[in-house]
């Protein structure tokens, strides 16, 4: 008898056994494919792009971000262009940039002349991710500026601001008061950062992984610049009007 319950419960501990071993294999290939299936969000796909180690077609050092070989962070993806899908000119808002000149005096007879004379300051950086990330100064957003080469009116998006300046004379006819105002000429660029990440076939000790890759949407908007002499920077573009 006492054989007999031996034999028997060898068997219930073969069984316990089998179905610990089962558990952790549905484990094992359960988790990877439940991680895979979670998108990045588009602020995590761009601290990717800042963090990549091809930006734009060049080559970026880890310390370009704040990374460090041993106490990270690292790269995070092989490479980031930006492809821009479009771009547009349009009419900033209309501002008042001069105080009035009045010419109302009751013995007025003819246009009084005066120097209406502004410089208005117009901001840059306008991005849609890029801005909220690292502001104006460089990393992704200095990546940009190469991107308005190619069109008229370019300027350099590691700038915050622009400025656009005047200094007229002009006449107030009798009995009106004057002001002036000034509509800049803006620029949109639309595009996204891709993303992407080569296969790795992975080690003993590191799970395989396959190739990866993320989109971003951007839209980045700024002044358009005269041109200028070399060296000088150039003027925001734009419209004047006399209101009276």
């Amino acid at each position: 008898m006492a054989k007999r319950r031996f034999r028997n419960k060898k068997i219930r501990y073969v069984a316990i056994g089998s179905s610990i071993v089962t558990i952790a294999a549905v484990a094992t290939v359960l988790l990877p494919s439940a991680s895979a299936a979670e998108e990045p969000t588009p602020e995590q796909i761009i601290d990717m792009c800042n963090r990549t180690e091809v930006l734009n077609g060049k080559e970026q050092d880890i310390f370009d971000f704040g990374g460090h070989p041993i106490a990270g962070p690292s790269f995070g993806s092989d490479t980031c262009d930006f492809v821009e899908t479009k771009f547009e000119t349009f009419d900033g808002p209309t501002e008042k940039v001069t105080v009035d000149f009045p010419n109302c005096e009751p013995n007025a007879t003819e246009p009084s002349k005066v120097t209406t004379e502004f410089s208005k300051a117009i901001g840059q950086g306008q991005g849609k991710y890029t801005a909220t990330q690292q502001g104006a100064l460089g990393g992704l957003f200095g990546a940009l500026s190469g991107g308005w080469v190619k069109h008229k009116g370019t300027l350099d998006m590691t700038v915050k601001t622009a400025t656009a300046s005047e200094s007229e004379q002009r006449e107030v006819p009798v009995g009106k008061v004057m002001h002036v105002t000034f509509t800049p000429k803006m620029q949109r660029m639309t595009g996204e950062w891709r993303v992407h990440h080569d296969a790795s076939p992975g080690s003993f000790a590191v799970n395989p992984t396959p190739e990866r890759n993320f989109v971003a949407p951007e839209v980045v908007e700024g002044p358009v610049i005269l041109e200028s002499a070399a060296g000088t920077p150039g003027l925001a573009d734009g419209t004047t009007k006399v209101v009276s």
